[in-house]
């Protein structure tokens, strides 16, 4: 079936084929309409699920973790400042290996208020012991979704995914999608069979106090865990596309790397905008070309070390920013390359806030790299340093006077 709607509505659709048991939300701006078309799927009967309305991220979390440690298929959807309140509980899905899904729209983090698109929000949580996926179209998301569970509820991860998607960009525009045959997606996404769950009948604590002797061998399974997602990403990929049809998976994407000698690197749907850069860099003599980062968490080192690090230049376009270093891709490319080769690594954040970010930016700044005028630090290309900073600060400085502070 043909399909042409928003990527929040696609993004319901991933639940619905992956036969979701358990839905757990709270709404925000601009991930509210995924459980809205899931509580419509659910009202009309076409999904069969129980949906929980509850007064908090913090709680839709609590819910997952609960209905997951049943040994139910469970998911959920927020963004930014949701996903910042439910930290807490991330930890405690990721370290009481929990497999479920959430579906995160990036949206930039207030103040000041925003609800478009930027990566802090996901970015703030990649240490949780998550596994994180960044799709960059309508069809990305739905085939993501659906692949998720088959990550997450395989032996050798057991671990929660998180789906992320680029605010309004993703969610709120309109895609053309295939909405592929239930019993294909049933052939690829069997029900779910954990290993252990609660029951009520037979009553047990689980994830208590653990003391130091143990601590370090639980935390040292997640992250055994996390290395194995990075075989099982692209099992699931290509299982996907023999049973399902279609290939949207795998740790990274890459568009006209064959005789690249400089390339762009990126994340979400900016990577769109980065294939046109790439176009018209070929247009002007440059050997370029583009590797979007599809799976954050884990990182792809191995596929990264081999496409970049025979590179001459390296531009890493960031969405978010570690603030008092560096952009945070910037830096974990830096340090996957680090002493592989001589590519010199460049990086813009920009896109913040869902500030445009255009094709002819991205090649001006690749271009002055390319010609050796860019320093191999951050730069934020799109600030306006203008007259209005400089107003705005001589304005402070003249009220500082009047209140006797200068």
């Amino acid at each position: 079936m043909r399909l042409v709607d928003t990527g929040n509505h696609i993004a319901a659709w991933g639940a619905r084929l992956a036969r979701v048991e358990v839905v757990s939300a709270y709404p925000i701006t601009p991930q509210t309409q995924v459980i809205e078309e899931i509580s419509r799927f659910i009202d009309e009967g076409e999904m069969d699920s129980e949906y929980i309305p509850v007064e908090s991220e913090h709680s839709a979390m609590a819910a997952m973790i609960g209905s997951a440690a049943m040994g139910i298929r469970s998911f959920s959807a927020t963004s930014a400042h949701g996903l910042a309140y439910m930290h807490e509980l991330l930890h405690w899905a990721a370290g009481i290996r929990l497999p479920m899904v959430m579906v995160n729209v990036n949206r930039a983090l207030g103040p000041g208020w925003n609800i478009w698109c930027d990566h802090q929000d996901t970015m703030a949580a990649r240490d949780t012991g998550w596994v994180q996926l960044y799709c960059a179209s309508h069809q990305e998301v739905l085939d993501t979704v659906i692949q998720a569970y088959r990550i997450s509820e395989d032996l050798k991860v057991i671990l929660p995914v998180m789906v992320c998607y680029d605010a309004i960009f993703i969610s709120h525009n309109y895609m053309q999608v295939e909405i592929p045959d239930q019993d294909k997606v049933d052939e690829f996404l069997p029900p779910f069979r954990s290993l252990w769950k609660l029951d009520l009948d037979y009553p047990l604590t689980h994830g208590s106090v653990i003391y130091p002797d143990d601590y370090e061998e639980v935390r040292y399974s997640m992250f055994q865990g996390l290395d194995n997602a990075r075989k099982v990403i692209e099992q699931a990929a290509y299982e996907y596309r023999d049973i399902v049809g279609g290939y949207h998976g795998g740790m990274v994407e890459t568009y006209r790397m064959d005789d690249a000698d400089c390339a762009l690197v990126a994340m979400g749907s900016m990577a769109s905008e980065c294939k046109v850069a790439v176009d018209r860099l070929r247009e002007l003599g440059h050997r370029c070309g583009l590797v979007r980062i599809r799976s954050y968490r884990p990182f792809p080192i191995r596929e990264l070390r081999e496409m970049l690090s025979s590179l001459r230049a390296v531009m890493v376009l960031d969405r978010g920013v570690s603030f008092g270093l560096e952009g945070a891709l910037y830096s974990e490319i830096k340090a996957t390359i680090y002493g592989r080769g001589d590519a010199a690594v460049y990086n813009m954040i920009t896109g913040l806030g869902g500030r445009d970010v255009t094709y002819d930016l991205v090649v001006e700044n690749t271009i002055a790299a390319l010609q050796g005028k860019l320093e191999t630090e951050s730069r934020w290309p799109n600030v306006r340093l203008n007259e209005h900073h400089r107003i705005s600060k001589k304005g402070l400085e003249e009220y500082w006077k009047k209140e006797g502070v200068l």
